[in-house]
């Protein structure tokens, strides 16, 4: 199933806040009949912890050079090891994972909002409006997304900043087709006819009435995004063109891991931070579609 056939049963009375809030309610019965749901949620907030504490749990300092201790395996002193400068790699991990997890969510949330302007404004209007916006959009989608990020992250320059600007790029015209979908789909209803005839301006019906029912897919979508999004700028950074050294960030651990191949911790582990955190947002959005899909939905 794709995910923009995934039909959303919410109401005008509840939207996406309310179907929020039940799923905070019914998280004990989510964690007992969801295991998969259970398993990211428990995966990705222990990592959020682990960057926000970083600086307070980290052995070491993560740029700290000390080359008499270059290339130890992993050892009581060093759980992960050194790598090929004498820092430690797990202090590295740990300070690396708040750069990769806040490029994760920053890319989806700033994508999603984008996302869902440009494509409830596009399904609302219709006509050529609609022809030229979705036009547009699709001009980004024709590139491969890492391909187009690599592009552009080189003519601006190897940068955070410049990385994260890429990634938004290239995400959002997903999120701005699901919108349109369900704009489409939902201004044809009863409720949003009724809605006209009272009076309601065009701006309260897409912000009251369709933009909340249309969330839930949304929803999905931004869930099983944050994933791909820390895949994708650990990818860039791989490449030279995420943070500048000596900043720890997993992509580019695992890029170092490369010219000291025989020496595996080196790229092991930070290789392994970005598969769970990966898998860990892959089950929520399962979780999550499951949840909110009526088709999917399991009794909580």
């Amino acid at each position: 199933m794709k995910i923009s056939d995934v039909n959303i049963n919410t109401d005008n009375r509840h939207g996406i806040v309310g179907a929020f809030f039940k799923l905070l309610y019914n998280l004990k019965k989510l964690f007992r009949t969801n295991l998969i749901f259970g398993l990211g949620i428990t995966i990705c907030v222990a990592w959020i912890i682990v960057a926000l504490f970083a600086y307070l749990i980290i052995p070491y300092d993560p740029i700290s050079q000390n080359i008499e201790h270059r290339f130890e395996s992993p050892n009581s002193m060093h759980w992960f090891g050194t790598d090929s400068f004498g820092r430690d790699v797990l202090s590295r991990v740990i300070v690396g994972s708040r750069i990769s997890i806040l490029a994760g969510l920053l890319t989806v949330f700033i994508s999603a909002v984008i996302g869902v302007l440009f494509g409830g404004l596009a399904g609302f209007v219709g006509g050529i409006v609609d022809d030229i916006m979705m036009r547009t959009s699709e001009m980004f989608s024709a590139f491969p997304a890492i391909i187009l990020a690599m592009t552009i992250t080189a003519a601006l320059g190897p940068s955070l900043f410049n990385t994260l600007i890429a990634l938004i790029i290239t995400a959002w015209p997903r999120y701005a087709r699901v919108m349109r979908s369900m704009t489409i789909s939902i201004k044809e209803n009863e409720y949003i006819e009724a809605a006209k005839a009272l009076g309601a301006s065009n701006t309260r019906i897409l912000l009251k009435e369709i933009l909340p029912n249309s969330l839930g897919s949304v929803l999905i979508v931004a869930t099983l995004d944050i994933g791909n999004q820390i895949l994708n700028f650990s990818g860039l950074s791989f490449l030279g063109l995420g943070s500048p050294p000596p900043t720890p960030e997993w992509g580019s651990m695992v890029a170092d891991a490369i010219a000291n191949f025989y020496y595996w911790w080196i790229g092991t582990f930070p290789g392994l931070a970005i598969l769970t955190m990966g898998l860990g947002a892959n089950f929520i959005g399962d979780g999550v579609r499951d949840y909110l899909d009526p088709k999917l939905r399991k009794e909580f």
